[in-house]
């Protein structure tokens, strides 16, 4: 039967049917509606009627089970026809019921002798799948069999290593063409995805240092591309996931770069801005737009602008596998950023054209909502989205086997989602690091389901980006001009002390924002926002180029000493800068990249860091794993304004020492402290050296504290 449309009907539910009539249109009346398929008809009981906007809204029911994808037609009483479009049905509990599909095999399954193809699409009346042999330039249309739970599936023999292949999908009448979502190669510029033999690619885990709590880790973030295009990086291949894998490359004065920096520098983990395939660099011409990579396109295969060769399908994942590889093998565990809150554009997204409306979220007139800020929310609470981020986090840790897992705007994603990803990564290995983004976005999910900070307690295992220690540390990311306590705020006290502990609850009455110390990510810059050093540019303008420099010092000694996890903006430790540019995802390379000539320049305060990291690995207390131990070993010394101090007590167990003291001095001037207990103190860390080593005893009964600077000392 054709139809004409001159009205419109939608499944908002499995059996409501809703039909918008134009005013225009025998004044939007009729009095009945029949449905038909291929062999039945039915007549709709109307519930009731509603004008709004030029229309005439009918509520529809109908007694009877309507197949999701099945062509319905809908008759009104003048003999007018229209299709029964999906509408709000594909949002309720039940078609997520109906039509969830739990098994392990969507995509490709690729054999030499055949391939076995499964795309979930319930909506689709029909689907084809479109092979392409480049060599010959031959494509072959073949038609796909639906089977249960709205997944097409279709078996070819033969060996189609190589072949590209797409999907065309017809739902409500409509055809698109679509890359397959779980496509785990792609052609260049993601055009098509790519069948390819995995076994090929195949590489064996290197055995990692043993790694017990989350708190052990030493979180270094960078980009893939930053990390080597500077012209004096002595890396290669600049830019490309190989330039994390050369070893010995020296700057312009001879000092380490690159993989052989970062083992010097003893971080335990490395975090890359995604690699997943993304919008925003042509890969055809990778070198003439640059982007941070959170324009993710197909969340399974790498993305092809950081490979040799783009145009090899192969190439970007063995080259991606070995990247990890190397890093594992010189100890360095590789967290994977990542993107399941949103897609870069959500009518081009294979999600769309293959699932209208399903895998993203809706206000309640219908429209997409937008709390990423970027047009779109993935709609994680759904069970077949769910199933899609846990199926491809799966993916990375067996295939490529990342280390850990750091979420883009976590707060977008619900609790079930997060706990039940947290669950099946502990199957696999639970020192696998899983921290994110909880922040609290203007996504139509109630705030008792959204991953945010505020919900820690019901997210255990999961890190979270601590905001507070970061505004009170450095100042506020969204007022330039506020300043926190290293910045010369003398106000920020309290704040530090909760702060310094884990940002837990240290008596009663004392609400911590976190009940683990793993669950506090400590940080004072990231890719996001004005770097530390810009921050002090401009509001700390008037103060002197050294007086900045040490305010940048102490910031990263609270990080680093601090209970919890630690995070270090690459680059940080040696005063990175981006020119003042705030939002730099998509600037040029001079402007984001690691500036290896200014490592060189400012090496006292590499070196300076590379002590702290040296301290917090070599004793145990100052990464303590859970909340009562430190409640049991920390405690507090009363100091004035300014001035914060702690020790760790009875803590032999853990390091080379019984008792550990540090103090932090945010005053311009220096400053006497009464030193705590008895007995002389020896320092390892002072204004201008850190490290394990003793650089002398203190054995009055008071210290001089320089100004603006941090002081560890021990006793045994």
């Amino acid at each position: 039967m054709s139809v004409d449309r001159v009205f419109e009907a939608y499944l908002d539910r499995l059996n409501s049917i809703t039909i918008l009539m134009p005013h225009s249109y025998y004044g939007g009346q009729s009095s009945l509606f029949k449905l038909y398929d291929k062999q039945h008809s039915w007549e709709l009981e109307i519930k009731g009627c509603e004008e709004i906007d030029g229309y005439n809204k009918y509520y529809c029911v109908i007694d009877a089970f309507l197949e999701i994808g099945e062509t319905y037609i809908i008759k009104d009483q003048h003999d007018s026809t229209t299709d029964l479009q999906i509408g709000a049905v594909i949002r309720t509990e039940e078609f997520d019921d109906a039509y969830y599909y739990d098994g392990d095999d969507l995509g490709v399954t690729y054999h030499q002798t055949l391939s076995k193809f499964k795309l979930w699409a319930p909506t689709a009346s029909q689907v084809t799948l479109i092979l392409y042999q480049e060599q010959t330039n031959r494509e072959e249309v073949h038609k796909m069999n639906r089977g249960s739970s709205g997944v097409w599936e279709l078996v070819i023999d033969g060996n189609l290593e190589g072949y590209l292949y797409k999907y065309h999908v017809c739902v409500n009448l409509v055809w698109r063409e679509a890359v397959d979502p779980y496509a785990k190669a792609l052609t260049i510029n993601s055009e098509f995805g790519v069948i390819v033999d995995l076994h090929k690619t195949t590489v064996e885990k290197s055995i990692l240092p043993q790694f017990q709590h989350p708190t052990d880790a030493i979180i270094y973030e960078t980009h893939i591309r930053d990390f080597s295009i500077h012209p004096n990086s002595g890396i290669q291949a600049k830019g490309k996931y190989l330039g994390l894998t050369e070893i010995g490359t020296n700057g312009s004065q001879g000092t380490n770069t690159g993989l052989s920096y970062l083992l010097e520098l003893g971080i335990t983990h490395v975090e890359l801005l995604p690699f997943n395939d993304f919008g925003g660099v042509d890969e055809k011409n990778p070198n003439k737009f640059y982007n941070w990579g959170y324009n993710p396109l197909f969340f399974n295969a790498p993305e092809g602008s950081y490979a040799t060769d783009p145009y090899d399908p192969y190439a970007r994942i063995n080259e991606l596998k070995k990247t990890i590889q190397v890093l594992n093998y010189h100890g360095i565990r590789v967290i994977m950023d990542v993107v399941y809150n949103h897609v870069y554009i959500r009518e081009e997204s294979s999600f769309e054209k293959i699932v209208p409306g399903y895998y993203f979220r809706h206000d309640l007139h219908g429209m997409p909502s937008n709390g990423t800020g970027v047009g779109n929310d993935i709609a994680s609470e759904r069970k077949m989205v769910r199933k899609f981020i846990i199926d491809s986090i799966l993916y990375w840790i067996n295939e490529y086997k990342i280390d850990g897992l750091r979420f883009d705007l976590m707060g977008i994603l619900d609790i079930d989602t997060m706990n039940t990803i947290r669950r099946a990564v502990d199957e696999l290995d639970p020192s696998i690091l899983i921290f994110g983004e909880g922040w609290d976005l203007n996504t139509p999910l109630p705030y008792e389901k959204k991953a945010v900070i505020g919900n820690a307690r019901l997210l255990p295992g999961i890190g979270q980006f601590n905001d507070r220690f970061r505004d009170v540390v450095k100042g506020s990311t969204f007022n330039l001009y506020d300043r926190g306590y290293c910045l010369g705020n003398t106000h920020k006290d309290e704040g530090m002390k909760q702060s310094i502990a884990g940002s837990i609850s240290l008596g009663k009455g004392e609400k911590g924002l976190f009940f683990e110390p793993s669950q506090t990510i400590n940080y004072v810059e990231s890719h996001d926002n004005h770097t530390l050093w810009d921050k002090m540019a401009e509001c700390n303008s008037k103060e002197d180029f050294n007086i900045r420099r040490r305010r940048q010092r102490l910031a990263t000694s609270i990080v680093l000493l601090s209970q919890g996890i630690p995070f270090i903006h690459s680059g940080q430790e040696f005063y990175r800068t981006k020119q003042g540019i705030e939002n730099s995802y998509k600037s040029p390379d001079h402007i984001n990249w690691l500036d290896w000539d200014r490592k060189e320049e400012f090496i006292d305060e590499v070196n300076y860091v590379k002590g702290l990291i040296m301290l917090r690995k070599a004793h145990a207390a100052l990464r303590l794993p859970t909340a009562s131990l430190i409640r049991k070993h920390i405690k507090f010394h009363s100091f004035q304004p300014g001035i914060i101090g702690y020790s760790l007590n009875q803590v032999k167990h853990y390091g080379p020492w019984n008792r550990v003291l540090v103090i932090h001095n945010n005053l311009t001037e220096p400053s006497f402290v009464d030193l705590p207990g008895d007995g002389a103190w020896e320092v390892i860390c002072d204004k201008e050296h850190a490290g394990i080593t003793k650089l002398y005893t203190i054995k009055d009964t008071s210290l001089e504290v320089s100004s603006i600077s941090t002081f560890v000392m021990c006793q045994n």
